[in-house]
C-alpha cells in the first residue's frame, strides 16, 4: 500500500475554495490535459455522498482506461473522499481537506492506493506509476495557483 500526502495553500476564502473543489465539473481544469480526462455520464453542479462519477483517463500510452469514481464522504466546507469502485487501481481512497487559515485555505490531500499484480505491480509503480501520480498533484498545485492566483 502506498499513500501522498499533499499540502496547498489556497488563498482565498473556504467558501470560494470548497465551491471551486466540490463541483465536479471543475475536475478537468486541474487533470494534465494529456491524461485525456473525460467524464461519461451526467453530473451535478456539487457533489453529494454515493455520486458515482464515471469517465475515461489516457494515462499511458494514449491507452484509455474507464474509471468509476463515488463520493464516499462529504463534510461540508471540511473534507470529502472519493474512491475507485472501477480503474486500474486495487485500492484508491483520496481524502480532501480544507482548513481555514490566516490568509486562505490549507488544502490537504491523503491519497492511499493498492496497485494490482503484486510483485509486477510493485515493479510498475517504482517505474512510473509513483512519478505520474506526483505529476499529476504537481499540475493540480500549478493550475490552482493560477486560478485563485497565488
Amino acid at each position: 500500500m502506498y499513500q501522498l500526502k499533499h499540502k496547498q495553500f489556497v488563498p482565498t476564502d473556504l467558501e470560494t475554495c470548497w465551491d471551486f473543489f466540490s463541483s465536479p465539473n471543475n475536475l478537468k481544469k486541474i487533470t494534465p490535459s494529456h491524461m485525456g480526462f473525460h467524464v461519461k455520464n451526467d453530473i451535478p453542479e456539487k457533489m453529494y455522498e454515493g455520486l458515482m462519477i464515471e469517465y475515461t483517463v489516457t494515462p499511458l500510452l494514449k491507452f484509455p482506461l474507464n474509471w468509476i469514481t463515488e463520493i464516499t464522504h462529504v463534510d461540508d466546507l471540511k473534507c470529502f473522499v472519493d474512491e475507485q469502485r472501477k480503474g486500474p487501481y486495487k485500492i484508491w481512497h483520496h481524502e480532501h481537506h480544507f482548513k481555514k487559515v490566516e490568509g486562505g485555505v490549507e488544502m490537504v490531500d491523503i491519497l492511499t492506493y493498492v496497485i494490482p499484480f503484486g510483485f509486477l505491480g510493485k515493479i510498475a509503480h517504482s517505474l512510473f506509476v509513483k512519478n505520474k501520480v506526483k505529476e499529476i498533484f504537481e499540475f493540480r498545485n500549478k493550475k490552482v495557483d493560477e486560478i485563485f492566483g497565488s
